[in-house]
């Protein structure tokens, strides 16, 4: 009470500091919190950049400016870091670049684990373009899709090759199995990013995304576990008994491994938001019918006489493009017969 009157006592004697007090200012909080945010980074680099000549000044020998430069290093990293972190809720170019490079940083290991150098390549170019059109939930899906199509890949890696159907170099694939297992997803992303179709068709291709990588991981893994532990592999078009790696062979083994994977990577799909639980449903079964008609392409022309031109990946492109197809037609004739 007593400072109150001293206070108010104070003002009184002195009216010119009410004529000449700043008003309070009306603008957004929002505006303001954004202004403090900026001055205070500013703040931030230039305490930095005293810090920096501070150290210069009071040692200019060589080792002083070996820690001038590692410590400018090490602030410029922790700039960008900030920079990728802050901007990764925004859907642009520049911050899926820098997001998406942050990422592959620090996943190195497990990168160089299942790809080539060009194959790391081929996916940050992936892992942009997912980040770009669908945000961070896409791209843990296809980290997801990596990481289980890596596993498998390498699971009784010694058994597949002394059978001769293991994945070349160690199973460490290269740009023409990334672009094989993504194209699909790819176009997918395209058509999110220029809005073709308009809103009403931004969710079609979002469906046909991750409908694509749930046909690639199940393809991978039904093929991977059935030429590990597949007990009898029979062709898909006649149910002949044939050996493991057959094309268009396929085990009771490692169908049901394809399926389960399917649904691990829809249910992810589903928990992240990229779909609703109808659609993983409609994920699931596309890939499965996609799966069967790529086993039946692979048995009935690849390695024939004229289809030389039909690899792997070729297969491949034409698997996922059939899975997400299948899926966006089964939302659309549902949608329809719903709406009827």
């Amino acid at each position: 009470m007593v400072i109150l009157t001293m206070t108010s006592s104070f003002i009184m004697q002195r009216p010119s500091l009410l004529v000449h007090t700043k008003p309070i200012s009306l603008l957004p909080f929002k505006f303001q919190f954004g202004h403090s945010l900026s001055h205070s980074h500013t703040e931030s680099k230039n305490k930095s950049k005293r810090t920096l000549l501070n150290l210069h000044h009071r040692n200019p020998n060589s080792n002083s400016k070996k820690m001038v430069v590692q410590c400018a290093l090490s602030s410029s990293v922790s700039e960008a870091v900030k920079k990728a972190l802050i901007q990764s809720s925004s859907l642009t170019w520049e911050s899926a670049i820098l997001s998406n490079m942050l990422i592959f940083v620090l996943g190195l290991p497990i990168l160089l684990s299942g790809l080539s150098l060009s194959g790391i390549a081929s996916a940050f170019l992936l892992g942009t373009l997912t980040w770009r059109a669908f945000g961070p939930p896409a791209f843990l899906l296809v980290a997801t899709y990596f990481i289980i199509g890596t596993a498998v890949t390498k699971v009784k890696m010694a058994q597949k090759e002394a059978q001769g159907v293991a994945e070349k170099r160690k199973g460490r694939r290269g740009p023409g199995s990334v672009i094989g297992s993504s194209a699909a997803g790819c176009i997918c992303a395209f058509l999110s990013i220029f809005q073709v179709g308009g809103p009403a068709f931004s969710q079609l291709w979002k469906l046909g995304f991750v409908a694509s990588f749930c046909t690639k991981l199940s393809d991978t893994v039904s093929s991977e576990i059935g030429k590990a532990y597949g007990k009898t592999t029979y062709l898909v078009t006649t149910f002949k008994i044939v050996p493991r790696g057959t094309e268009g062979a396929v085990s009771v083994e490692g169908t049901i491994a394809g399926l389960l994977a399917s649904i691990l990577l829809s249910f992810v799909g589903c928990v992240m938001g990229e779909i609703s639980a109808p659609e993983a449903i409609i994920c699931i079964i596309a890939s499965q019918v996609a799966n069967v008609g790529e086993s039946i392409i692979g048995a009935a022309l690849q390695e024939k006489e004229g289809f030389q031109w039909l690899n792997n990946d070729v297969v491949n492109i034409i698997n996922i493009s059939m899975g997400s197809i299948i899926a966006v037609l089964m939302q659309q004739l549902l949608l329809q017969n719903w709406l009827m």
